[in-house]
């Protein structure tokens, strides 16, 4: 319950702050157009603003809806502004009397000025108030929706890859275990050996949607064994994952779509098949930078040679759910490029945060 409370502390704090500075803008005002001393002034306004704020947050934090929606629903919503705009003027004006009696005793005698004109603006100050902190918290709780919904819609684009991409590759290598059961027996085990340990793998990654980049890599590993099984001599692949990256935070199967757009339509239609290197790297700017290169035919789906995630409109799934899974997690943070050269091969970067694995 103490922690809970705690989490609302900044808030608090905030509202706080505001209604200070409002104090001191409502006396500076009242001081003005001659409604009295500066000091009595501030410590009427003081009084009462600060009044009305605790009784209207406190209420509010220990009648609220939900801990998502700090607000309470029905009557009790609809009477914490009159009910802290009354205790602040009955006990904001019983401090500020006690204050004049006490450094101003002269004034006593005098004929008290009217009150109507800071009664105005205490009720249209604690009411806009009021107005605005409800708004902001209604508005930071639809973003918090708006953010969750986009995560949500992350894992389902995340669960829809992952059907496209394991039933492609597990019919092809389930019919190659046919065929190498019969024929060569060490390198069918040793296939299903790399099968089972990829199957492992994204299971339990779609389980977490991020995961280390020492297991997205051995995830890789597994995968091009298998094409590599598959292919034979046609395809070799090289991953380079230095020590002081393995505990990077990346999310699962970031990689995996573009290495296989490079074995489906780079080297596959290469009679000699062709080369993959995978590698991981530190820039200066502290971010990371993940690339896949080919040295085979190219993608066909490039529109520019060189292009950024928000700009490239590549018509491939797997590419456009990278771009959407990278602007989800980091926003304007992350770039994702593609290079198709002019002789051939294609090169994949993604640039995004580095951060190490909780």
């Amino acid at each position: 319950m103490a922690s809970m409370q705690l989490a609302f502390l900044p808030a608090l704090l905030r509202h706080g702050a505001i209604t200070v500075t409002a104090c001191l803008l409502i006396a500076g005002a009242l001081t003005a157009l001659g409604q009295g001393l500066w000091d009595v002034n501030l410590a009427y306004s003081a009084a009462i603003g600060l009044i009305s704020w605790l009784t209207i947050d406190l209420a509010r934090l220990r009648w609220r809806e939900s801990d998502a929606i700090a607000w309470p629903r029905g009557l009790k919503g609809l009477a914490l502004v009159p009910l802290g705009i009354l205790l602040g003027l009955v006990l904001g004006s019983s401090l500020g009397r006690f204050y004049v009696q006490q450094r101003h005793p002269e004034l006593q005698a005098a004929a008290q000025p009217s009150l109507w004109l800071p009664v105005l603006i205490t009720i249209g100050t604690s009411i806009a108030m009021s107005w605005g902190f409800y708004v902001v918290g209604k508005a930071r709780h639809l973003q918090v929706k708006a953010e969750q919904a986009q995560r949500q819609a992350a894992e389902a684009r995340l669960s829809q890859l992952q059907a496209q991409l394991e039933p492609h590759m597990l019919f092809n290598t389930l019919a190659n275990l046919r065929v190498l059961i019969a024929s060569d027996a060490p390198r069918a085990e040793q296939m299903l050996d790399h099968l089972i340990a990829y199957l492992r793998a994204t299971l339990a990654g779609s389980r977490n949607g991020t995961h280390s980049l020492q297991a997205e890599f051995s995830l890789l590993g597994d995968y091009l064994a298998l094409m590599q099984v598959r292919m034979g001599a046609r395809l070799s692949y090289r991953l380079n994952l230095p020590a002081e990256l393995r505990d990077a935070h990346v999310p699962t199967l970031l990689l995996q779509p573009l290495v296989e757009n490079s074995i489906r339509h780079g080297l596959e239609p290469q009679l000699a098949g062709g080369h993959i290197h995978v590698a991981a790297a530190l820039r200066d700017d502290g971010r990371l930078e993940l690339t896949v290169v080919d040295n085979g035919c190219g993608l066909p789906a490039f529109p520019h040679p060189a292009s950024n995630s928000t700009s490239n409109t590549g018509s491939g799934f797997g590419l456009q759910q990278i771009r959407e899974r990278l602007a989800t997690g980091y926003g304007d943070q992350a770039t994702f490029k593609l290079i198709a050269a002019s002789a051939g091969g294609t090169s994949a970067s993604l640039i995004f945060p580095f951060k190490i694995e909780p």
